[in-house]
């Protein structure tokens, strides 16, 4: 790791910790219960199946996901390396049984060789600094035959409906005030941190399939995150629904 990439990372980490404490307020962060939290379990159950598995959630946050595999009846291992994300999702599932939580990169777990079913992370490969060697590392970490389930989506670049999408939250923000807990991918802290990253200009299915067959991944499937969007506009406002049109998002999965 060169020093620009280490600089990166303590400014990705500075970044999100200080969200911690509000985070879960950001629309799009939080997974409710009813009918997001279903959409999010639907998905995962469709990629890893209906049996319990090991996983290794990645970059966990305040714990969203973490709840989501919790109530498919996963073991998890959810790492972060912001402590304060962790603080967070510590005092969240407190007390719950079949989860720990540990301070590591996701970019170079050390965990051990071959010793989960599943890796699981929700928008964290766009913010990887050096994709390859994760992508190797979680190959690494994976049994023979164990899946690799990644959300994520292009936060460069608005979809033509997102753009349109974009004029009318100004309009709303204008009218109403600004989200004080939104901070989108146009921001400007988030593009300063964008403008460094592999995948600063747009991570997309097309640039991510090849690194993922490099780094030992078979059997890619791409699937839409249309009907986690779709949920997620049953319980929002104007706003919010606007927002889920902005960026083209994806779910992609693998086997090693």
């Amino acid at each position: 790791m060169d020093g620009r990439n280490h600089h990166l990372k303590e400014d990705i980490r500075e970044y999100w910790s200080k969200r911690s404490e509000t985070f879960d307020l950001a629309f799009g962060h939080r997974i409710p219960p009813g009918p997001e939290l279903e959409a999010w379990a639907a998905a995962v159950r469709r990629s890893l199946g209906n049996e319990p598995l090991k996983v290794l959630e990645l970059a966990c946050g305040t714990g969203e996901v973490t709840n989501v595999l919790l109530s498919l009846g996963h073991e998890v291992t959810a790492l972060d390396f912001s402590e304060a994300m962790l603080n967070v999702a510590r005092r969240k599932h407190a007390g719950r049984k079949r989860v720990r939580f540990i301070l590591a990169d996701a970019e170079q777990t050390m965990e051990p060789d071959a010793s989960y079913d599943a890796v699981v992370c929700r928008h964290l490969v766009w913010t990887l600094t050096e994709p390859e060697q994760a992508l190797a590392d979680w190959c690494r970490v994976l049994k023979p035959g164990g899946k690799l389930l990644i959300f994520d989506g292009d936060w460069a670049r608005p979809t033509p409906v997102g753009k349109f999408a974009s004029y009318a939250i100004r309009l709303i923000d204008r009218l109403s005030g600004i989200d004080p807990h939104y901070d989108g991918a146009m921001s400007d802290r988030h593009q300063n941190i964008m403008a460094w990253l592999p995948f600063g200009e747009g991570l997309t299915v097309e640039r991510l399939k090849p690194l993922v067959e490099a780094a030992g991944f078979e059997d890619i499937e791409i699937s839409s995150h249309r009907p986690i969007a779709a949920a997620q506009r049953k319980t929002a406002n104007l706003r919010n629904r606007l927002r889920t049109l902005l960026y083209r998002r994806f779910i992609l999965s693998c086997r090693r």
